[in-house]
């Protein structure tokens, strides 16, 4: 019975300190989304211009490597990004120009390892190219606004679709309702 107390007390103590670090990241990214907005003239939520931005702009902007993936077509590695298995309730936008590209409720669990959607927030959120790079035929999945490299689509989705947009998740931003906020 002793042990089953201390146990117990061990695991709240432990909820308690993730609970908090948690919270504390989420106010680190609130002021770091404060901080890239005002460095980048080019980041709205609302405006869906399109943009016609030279790379040699986007490097002076972007962290070395965001604008690896972005901008080089670079992808970061399997199950590492900060979005694979987020499953807050929110949209998810474009880092590099704050495009909406994705709502929660589109997104599945996907054993691949990156953050997998099975829709678009609006048909033209994104554009798509062909992509013959390292002997494989894929579909590339650029930003509709300011054509930057998210991912890539494949046909393997769930339903309705069957489609999954396998994004690179430092190439997203993710910004929780703020209902949820609250909770």
């Amino acid at each position: 019975m002793r042990i089953t107390v201390i146990c117990l007390t061990l695991l709240t103590i432990l909820i308690i300190s993730c609970t908090k670090e948690n919270i504390s990241a989420n106010e680190n990214k609130k002021q770091m989304n404060t901080i890239k907005q005002s460095d980048n003239p080019y980041y709205s939520r609302t405006d869906t211009t399109k943009l016609n931005v030279p790379d040699s702009e986007w490097k002076k902007i972007l962290p070395a490597d965001v604008y690896a993936v972005a901008r080089e077509k670079d992808t970061e590695r399997a199950f590492t990004g900060k979005y694979w298995n987020t499953m807050g309730i929110g949209t998810y936008y474009c880092e590099v120009c704050g495009n909406p590209l994705f709502r929660s409720d589109e997104k599945f669990a996907s054993t691949c390892g990156w953050p997998s959607f099975f829709e678009t927030i609006r048909p033209n959120s994104v554009i798509y190219e062909q992509d013959d790079s390292y002997g494989m035929n894929r579909t590339e999945v650029l930003c509709g606004r300011c054509d930057s490299h998210l991912g890539h689509l494949f046909d393997d989705g769930p339903p309705p679709t069957g489609k999954r947009y396998c994004m690179n998740s430092i190439v997203l931003d993710f910004v929780v309702d703020e209902k949820q906020e609250k909770k």
